[in-house]
């Protein structure tokens, strides 16, 4: 029982960790490719005290917190959202991934995406990403 709690762990962290590293990765190449996604450093920004002066840094905080979004909310949403995923076929799940990466706009003022096309395919990113690094990263037996 304890080796399976112990595997149990393991696979969650490794869920956590892919859903970080995509989210960041995704974030980065959304601002490079994008048209219109902005990712910007202001004098005053800080995350709990410690002072952000690079974009890097910025991208690296906001790529943590929508992988902990995608995390622990994600499922949440799509266990209240279960007959539209169902009348959808599934494609309903995007519509949930946009209004993650919206609600991240919506809670920093250092990421700006636009509302239609560029927070689509900001979210496409990082969806495609997620399930290319999990696929590697999460092993499921």
């Amino acid at each position: 029982m304890l080796f399976s709690q112990k595997f149990g762990n393991i696979y969650l962290m490794r869920r956590l960790l892919s859903n970080i590293i995509s989210a960041t990765l995704g974030l980065w190449l959304a601002l490079l490719y994008v048209p219109k996604v902005v990712i910007r450093a202001y004098p005053s920004s800080n995350f709990f005290g410690v002072p952000l002066t690079a974009q890097w840094e910025i991208v690296l905080v906001l790529g943590i917190t929508l992988g902990l979004l995608n995390y622990f909310l994600r499922p949440v949403l799509k266990a209240l959202t279960l007959p539209l995923e169902i009348l959808t076929l599934g494609l309903f799940t995007i519509v949930i991934n946009m209004g993650l990466v919206w609600i991240l706009d919506s809670i920093f003022d250092e990421l700006y995406v636009p509302i239609l096309m560029p927070l689509l395919y900001t979210t496409l990113i990082v969806w495609g990403l997620n399930i290319i690094i999990s696929f590697f990263l999460v092993k499921n037996k």
